[in-house]
């Protein structure tokens, strides 16, 4: 257990949510989408983006000092809006937090029942296709298959810049699609929560026969079930509220791709930033 100050837990208290960067808002527009009557708050680790390329031993120091912050907010659910931190540090995050905690997976079981082809390709960092949970993954739901992998090296850093349109991130997205196109793959799965933000460009080249399937929706409606078993579900009407926090370095970087990403709670980015944190969320943000 951990030693961090809790505030009292109850219906009306918020939802918690971090990613290394700007794609747990992919997460968070499913989330508002479903429970419109939630409090949220969201950290964005962007000064240490991604989390694709760092060892595991960083990632979960950085899951449990965001997870500790949003918990002494007074967060009754943990979100991990990140496969590759899943994949790293979910089993300490359960085992420092009494509290409800969903994290994310590669969709790899409705890919594999999806296909027809039989080929199912995952585009995703080298985090995630490296780690013990991924293996698993394929233990479990990739037998009667093949699954084809690709790393997508330097695609999360495109899309924190908010370059969805660039030639270059066009390029990145032709580069790593094209095998699994080439290798018969009809379902694609994106393994990253940043790649939903790119989802246009990778449904364009891939055609109307090839099957895009993110978790984003299912994960809220993970939200949504483990919330209602705790009793935890907010019962109000009440207009909510969406907190965000960011590394101060990243501030505007964060605001101005946040921009970018129109539509987020259904036609108006409703996003509250604290793009000059207090010093006290400054410090533990940087840390």
């Amino acid at each position: 257990m951990t030693d961090v100050t809790t505030k009292p837990q109850t219906d009306a208290t918020p939802i918690g949510v971090f990613d290394s960067g700007v794609g747990g808002l992919s997460v968070l527009k499913h989330i508002r989408q479903l429970l419109p009557h939630e409090d949220l708050l969201f950290c964005a680790d962007c000064d240490h983006a991604p989390y694709g390329n760092k060892s595991p031993e960083f990632i979960r120091e950085r899951a449990l000092h965001l997870s500790g912050f949003l918990i002494a907010e007074g967060a009754k659910a943990l979100v991990v809006a990140c496969n590759t931190a899943t994949a790293a540090a979910i089993e300490a995050l359960r085992q420092h937090y009494p509290l409800p905690i969903i994290g994310m997976e590669p969709a790899v079981k409705p890919a594999a029942a999806a296909t027809r082809t039989g080929v199912i390709g995952v585009l995703a960092t080298s985090g995630t296709l490296q780690s013990a949970q991924f293996a698993g993954l394929l233990e479990s739901y990739g037998q009667n298959v093949r699954v084809v992998t690709q790393a997508c090296i330097g695609l999360v850093e495109c899309i924190e810049r908010g370059e969805l349109e660039a030639d270059s991130t066009r390029q990145l997205v032709s580069q790593y699609l094209q095998p699994l196109l080439d290798a018969g793959a009809d379902t694609i799965v994106l393994g990253c929560t940043h790649y939903p933000f790119v989802r246009h460009l990778i449904a364009a080249q891939a055609g109307a026969g090839v099957t895009l399937i993110d978790t984003g929706e299912a994960v809220a409606r993970q939200v949504q079930k483990r919330l209602a078993e705790s009793g935890l579900l907010n019962a109000t009407n009440a207009a909510p509220r969406n907190t965000f926090w960011v590394n101060r370095q990243s501030g505007d970087a964060f605001l101005e791709t946040a921009e970018v990403i129109t539509g987020l709670w259904g036609g108006k980015a409703d996003l509250q930033p604290l793009p000059n944190p207090v010093k006290y969320r400054a410090r533990l943000l940087s840390q």
